[in-house]
């Protein structure tokens, strides 16, 4: 297709001066003349994929904003949270039964719940059968604790709830209720403290991190970085010399790693990974501490992510090389590892590779990716590019997936 077809140069200019930037910065920052940015803004030049992955990655957005017709900032998540869920969280109703469970059952199934989370490959769907009722039942037992005499069973069924909310901000955001994601990790970290658990108070912060995360204001991501750092800090002060005080630290610090590498500073998000996260995971080892899948395999994933997200789309895939995800107990995690490699090989313009990587993906979390704006963006893209011999297997997952 000629370059004044394409709507690249349009769109890159329409970022640049969105965020007020002249010609001459993101040149210089992208490593290009001001001359060739001028000619990409002109149509009269298509970039390189380097270059265009460069010049995404300085304006802030994903490749694929600027192949398409209208500018678009990155999709928000679609809505798909089971309404009973919301109902249960916005509700205090009383559960059918008026018996309060004991904490050592509510546990059981909490964590029953979370490993289903983690391992289904239809985890959205077995999910939403299992939290409505959870959510009735462990909320009803820590209001009747609420007043009780003994405090070991109170302390008790608030970390069970503090676990509960952690999950459900995971199950939240996933699903397109920030506002619910936001609200369940505020109730996790109350939780926590009224349980005066040093963890899974700086496990709450986690889970907190992540919802800032998740927004595109830039000053979200910002603070993200900030509380996981704090949380981390009080996390040394009270010299809790565990390996699940350790675990939980490397999972705030990979926070502050994303942080750092969603607002463009390639950098310091490399340096933190080197000098804080990785020593944290030599020394904990693979695990799943409080749910956070910290360890050496998740800290390679992020140098991955980083080297994705900067635009290096090669040494994303050098690295991914040397990297098992066989040893992740979290189906999330690996998904999210395909899908940046996926993203790899498509600023590379391998589409097979992208395909095959695609593919897997509806094999490992069919769900997930439905539900994901990127990758149905990237399918999407796929299937205006790609050569005929390859039309017909693009054409079935969209079918299947139900995108068109």
């Amino acid at each position: 297709m000629p370059a004044s077809q394409l709507p690249i140069g349009r769109n890159v200019r329409y970022y640049r001066r969105r965020d007020g930037r002249t010609i001459t910065a993101v040149a210089g920052l992208c490593g290009i003349t001001e001359r060739y940015l001028e000619m990409i803004e002109a149509s009269s030049k298509v970039p390189s994929a380097d270059v265009l992955a460069r010049l995404a990655a300085e304006l802030g957005v994903p490749v694929a904003a600027l192949f398409t017709e209208a500018p678009v900032d990155e999709p928000a998540t679609p809505v798909s949270t089971a309404p009973a869920i919301a109902r249960a969280l916005m509700s205090y109703a009383t559960p059918a039964s008026a018996t309060v469970l004991g904490p050592a059952q509510l546990r059981e199934r909490v964590e029953s719940a979370w490993r289903t989370w983690q391992s289904s490959k239809n985890r959205f769907t077995e999910i939403a059968d299992v939290l409505p009722a959870l959510i009735t039942d462990v909320e009803h037992a820590v209001r009747a604790h609420r007043s009780g005499g003994d405090p070991a069973p109170r302390r008790e069924i608030l970390r069970v709830a503090a676990d509960l909310y952690g999950l459900l901000r995971s199950y939240c955001r996933r699903t397109g209720r920030l506002d619910l994601s936001l609200m369940v990790a505020d109730r996790a970290i109350r939780a926590a403290e009224d349980a005066d658990d040093p963890i899974r108070i700086a496990v709450g912060t986690w889970n907190m991190g992540h919802v800032l995360l998740s927004h595109t204001d830039p000053g979200a991501v910002e603070e993200a970085k900030d509380i996981a750092l704090q949380a981390a800090g009080q996390l040394r002060r009270e010299a809790l010399a565990s390996r699940e005080a350790a675990a939980v630290e490397g999972a705030l610090e990979l926070v502050a790693v994303v942080s750092d590498a969603r607002r463009r500073r390639w950098a310091d998000a490399r340096r933190r990974l080197a000098e804080r996260a990785d020593p944290l995971a030599k020394r904990v080892d693979e695990g799943n501490v409080a749910w956070t899948v910290f360890g050496p395999t998740n800290v390679a994933l992020h140098a991955i992510s980083v080297e994705m997200l900067a635009g290096d789309a090669a040494e994303g895939l050098r690295l991914a090389d040397q990297v098992n995800i066989g040893q992740l107990t979290s189906r999330e995690r690996q998904f999210t590892h395909q899908l940046e490699l996926a993203s790899c090989h498509a600023l590379r313009r391998d589409d097979a590779a992208v395909l095959v990587h695609l593919l897997d993906l509806e094999d490992l979390a069919p769900e997930d990716l439905v539900r994901s704006p990127f990758a149905r963006d990237m399918i999407l893209q796929l299937q205006q590019r790609i050569r005929p011999v390859f039309r017909r297997q693009v054409s079935g997952l969209i079918e299947r997936l139900e995108l068109a």
